[in-house]
């Protein structure tokens, strides 16, 4: 039997412009501060929600990223 040869082609990078990229960069930022509020100040003071639903809900991760609460 014949082996057939087949070519093997190289693959180029994709570039993706800055300018498409910075809106989703910025999302990304807004949404990782809002999470880490959340996660991490969201009781007292500066609580945008009354009560301690968000904190016990979040309670486990303040525990895993190291923010103290208890």
């Amino acid at each position: 039997m014949a082996q057939a040869v087949v070519p093997h082609s190289q693959h180029a990078p994709i570039s993706i412009p800055v300018r498409e990229l910075l809106p989703w960069a910025a999302f990304a930022g807004v949404l990782a501060l809002i999470l880490i509020y959340f996660v991490g100040a969201e009781q007292g003071a500066t609580s945008l929600i009354s009560g301690n639903v968000v904190h016990e809900f979040v309670h486990d991760g303040r525990h895993l990223l190291g923010f103290p609460c208890h």
